[in-house]
Formats: C-alpha cells, structure tokens, sequence
C-alpha cells in the first residue's frame, strides 16, 4: 500500500498479542493521523506499550493486520524500523560514552549521511552546545532526556514513540521536553506516547484508554469525558472525608475523587446528581460548583468498570 498524503500515518484492525495463556491485547483497532501527537494512557500492565510496538511493525502481532507510514506491519516492519525513533522509559544509551559519541554511534547505526555534521546539528538543535564532550553518566535526569530524544530523532524519523518520557524529570524539564515534542509533531513527525500519568496524557492531542488489554474509548483528548457522558462536581467545605463515606452510597453519586480539599463528584445520569447537589446545597454545608468533567474523572471512570485479564484468565 503506496502512502497516500491524505493517509493516515498507522491504521491497524484486530491486533491481537498472546504471551502464553494471558491475551495481553485483544483486538486493538486504531486510526492515527499524520503529525497528531496520540496518548495511549492506561495502568502499569494494560498493553499500552506491546500494543504501540506491534502498530509500528517492531512486534509481530499473532492476530490483526494494518500498515504504518504506508507499510505492511508484518511484512514490512524492517523498513518502519528504519523510519521510527524510540525513546525508551529508561535511559539506554551508553553513560561511559560522551554526548556526541553516543549520538555518533546512534548516527552510524542508522546509515545517517554526513554524519559528523548532522551530529553537530543535532547538538545544537536541542540545547546541548557546550555539553557535546561530557559523559552521558554525568547527566541529570532533564539532560539525559534531551540527549535520549536527540538520539531518537538523529535519523530523521516519521514517527517518534515515547514510553513514559517525562518519568523521573523536574517540571520545567518536562514542559521543555513537551515543547519540543510539540514542534517536531508541527514538522509531520507523529508521536505516540505510552503513559500512565494524568498530566502527561492531557498534553496529548488525543488519547486512547487501554485497560487490561482492551481499548476502553479513543478520540480528541477534549472530548473524551463528554463521549462517556460524565458530568461533575467539586464540592469544598468542612470534613470532607465524613461527606465522602456518605457520597459513596448516594444516588447520584457514580464516582467520588478526593483531589485534596477538593471532592469531585461525578456521574452519568446528570438529572439524578444535579438532584443530589441540589439537596446538599440545601443543607448549607458545602460549596457544590459544576465543572466540566476532565480526563482524570473519566479514567477512574472507565478504570472501574474494567476487568483485569491476568485475574479472569487466572481463574479460569
């Protein structure tokens, strides 16, 4: 299948990934655009990353089909490989090497042309002038972030996978990294990112919930909470911890958050919790506010009514 410009950059059907007896993703189907910026957002174990690997042809898949950048996932992944970055959860590049023998080495692995030139390129493209002669060990977490998504992208791919790329780092780290995410993905580079923290998947363009192997809901990272139908309160006030033993028998009441003074009340009958706001309003005791409901809310949500497949396979 020749790549089209009006393409999407993967679009896969049924992929389904089996490591023994447990079913660890269980026909995944998936659209993603060229240049979108995709989080797949689920708990440690959900499938996220095998998932993500099997749509970019670097895992094959045991059932399903589809094509990424234009290719064949199964018979094509040689060649995606060629065209996809990976940035792994833990820094895996060499810590006895410096900054630009570690970005060399990735270099040569790939065939860049005009290496020693593109090394310097790439240096000074991502902040690193001054710190090319230093060891990778040496670094700080933000650092080494940097020097890993430079590595990534020193071939020039047209896809980037990130798996949990901001663990670990300080928040002004975090926001310069999703910065430059952010410009590589207005260049038409598309990013997928495997992650399991809140304020990483809400710089997502779009999200994809994954739980225990199955995709849950995907779409536009905005407009998720309004395709489950959640609808949301925060109430602040006194002994919040007492109200929330109440709230949790109440009709009403499908979910309640603690978000530190905060509850966030939530629900999908709106006529129902607008009725139970409505009472406790009456008693005079706390500050019931409505709020669109955001990703946090509706991740809980959809985590709740979730089955976990190692447990149900387990007993079996």
């Amino acid at each position: 299948m020749a790549e089209g410009k009006g393409d999407p950059a993967i679009s896969v059907r049924g992929l389904t990934k089996i490591f023994g007896e447990r079913t660890v993703v269980d026909g995944f189907d998936m659209e993603v655009a060229k240049g979108a910026i995709y989080g797949f957002l689920g708990p440690n174990g959900s499938g996220k990353t095998t998932t993500i690997r099997m749509m970019c042809g670097l895992l094959t898949p045991d059932g399903g089909e589809g094509h990424c950048l234009g290719l064949d996932i199964v018979n094509d992944s040689r060649e995606i490989k060629k065209r996809v970055g990976y940035m792994t959860q833990k820094f895996s590049l060499y810590e006895d090497m410096t900054i630009a023998e570690n970005l060399d080495f990735v270099a040569r692995m790939f065939g860049v042309p005009n290496r020693k030139a593109r090394v310097v390129e790439a240096v000074r493209d991502l902040g690193l002038e001054g710190r090319a002669g230093q060891l990778a060990g040496t670094l700080s977490g933000g650092w080494k972030q940097r020097l890993a998504l430079a590595a990534c992208m020193i071939h020039d791919p047209d896809l980037l996978l990130l798996d949990e790329p901001t663990a670990g780092v300080d928040p002004k780290a975090r926001r310069d990294f999703w910065d430059e995410i952010r410009r590589l993905a207005a260049r038409g580079v598309t990013v997928l990112v495997s992650t399991h923290y809140m304020d990483e998947a809400v710089q997502c363009d779009h999200i994809a919930y994954i739980a225990y192997g199955k995709k849950l809901i995907d779409g536009a990272a905005g407009e998720i909470p309004r395709q489950i139908g959640l609808h949301t309160y925060v109430v602040t006030g006194p002994d919040l911890s007492a109200l929330e033993d109440y709230l949790a028998d109440a009709e009403g009441a499908g979910q309640v958050i603690r978000f530190g003074a905060e509850l966030h009340v939530s629900g999908t009958d709106q006529a129902a919790l607008d009725a139970l706001a409505a009472r406790e309003r009456a008693r005079g005791v706390h500050e019931w506010t409505a709020k669109r409901a955001g990703l946090e809310e509706a991740f809980i949500y959809l985590m709740a009514g979730a089955k976990d497949n190692f447990l149900t396979e387990g007993a079996a």
